[in-house]
């Protein structure tokens, strides 16, 4: 059983943060179902344990957080849906790179109801959309923009923190840090895509793929296919 909440407004990180793990160490104890949370924070950056110093490019824009999940900076604010999921790892094949792996699966198979191709790229955790629209990259290849973050933890074998997807965030927001470490390519999202998606549209299409992919055998799918 996952237990789904929507939060509504915007949520405060730092309460959001503790409710976040008291209920995923209560998963893990047994006294909790799984849940996922989908909700919105007000603008700020947090910065993952691979965070480098450098790539908070205005440290005074916007409140920043240490946080203790993987990756580097990134932005969360209006118009970005965050999806914590605090699900039972080990029940789910007890691989930590095939768990990420179906979660941006998820992803992708959720922007897919919209016509959006998400793509994996290797060493680039997150979901990407290429951008023939715009001018190619000096090597030739197709401009790519990312539309999805994903960072997680686990302890005790329960996953939290989560993703975030851009559905129509100020991407302005995002130059005040190096988004994921990334310089080479940019940040996109579904109505910056000419798409007139809502969040209770994304929500509805994350709900309804969830099990197609989540709860599929645990072996993991190509990178390069979506489900």
């Amino acid at each position: 059983m996952v237990e789904w909440t929507h939060l509504p407004g915007l949520s405060p990180y730092p309460e959001t943060l503790a409710a976040m793990e008291a209920r995923a160490n209560a998963i893990a104890a047994g006294t909790a179902d799984e849940a996922i949370w989908l909700l919105e924070h007000p603008p700020l950056y947090t910065a993952g344990t691979s965070a480098r110093p450098e790539d908070l490019v205005e440290p005074d824009r916007f409140p920043v957080f240490d946080v203790g999940r993987g990756g580097q900076y990134t932005y969360h604010g209006p118009g970005q849906r965050i999806v914590y999921v605090m699900l039972d790892v080990k029940k789910r094949g007890g691989d930590v790179r095939c768990f990420v792996r179906k979660l941006e699966n998820w992803v992708i198979a959720a922007l897919a109801e919209f016509n959006v191709r998400g793509e994996i790229r290797p060493g680039r955790v997150g979901v990407w959309v290429e951008r023939p629209d715009r001018p190619r990259n000096a090597d030739g290849s197709v401009a790519e923009d990312k539309i999805a973050a994903l960072g997680i933890k686990i302890r005790k074998w329960v996953s939290f923190h989560g993703i975030s997807i851009n559905v129509e965030p100020d991407l302005a927001h995002f130059g005040g840090i190096v988004p994921c470490g990334i310089r080479d390519h940019g940040v996109t999202s579904l109505v910056d895509l000419g798409l007139p998606v809502t969040m209770a549209d994304l929500d509805a299409a994350l709900m309804a793929s969830f099990a197609r992919v989540m709860e599929a055998p645990p072996a993991c799918q190509s990178p390069d296919v979506a489900p």
